[in-house]
């Protein structure tokens, strides 16, 4: 019965986390990520003279999220039931993804003394995030 909790609450986390990405990549597209991404990519090509961090269209970028959103939930059932190996991808997921993203915007928005795009869902980012890691652990 423990066990059952366990994979009900971690499945929740992760549901809750597809969502929570879902909703800030919303937030970011409808307040112009790009471009402020844009030109720091490749800002940051030029000084390094690296292929990347990648340049996205809006089409590209809500493209690929997208599809990552979808993917997160199309592995739900997996969640839900337990497997061992979505814990383990979920803890690079909610550490990257849900921790790091959210700071990052956090951090942005106080370093540049502005709302930076995303601000605005980075809160509920950085709690699905430290939810998905902290049933991911148990």
């Amino acid at each position: 019965m423990f066990t059952s909790t366990l994979h009900w609450n971690f499945g929740l986390a992760w549901i809750a986390f597809a969502f929570a990405v879902a909703l800030h990549v919303a937030d970011e597209a409808s307040h112009d990520f790009l471009a402020t991404y844009n030109p720091n990519a490749l800002a940051i090509r030029r000084r390094l003279h690296i292929p990347f961090p990648p340049v996205f269209t809006l089409n590209s970028f809500l493209a690929l999220l997208f599809s990552g959103v979808c993917l997160l939930l199309l592995l739900s059932p997996f969640a839900l039931h337990g497997a061992h190996w979505i814990r383990i991808v979920a803890l690079p997921l909610g550490i990257l993804v849900g921790i790091g993203n959210g700071c990052l915007h956090i951090g942005a928005s106080l370093f540049y003394r502005r709302w930076m795009a995303g601000i605005l869902t980075s809160p509920i980012l950085l709690i699905a995030g430290s939810w998905l890691l902290w049933s991911a652990c148990q």
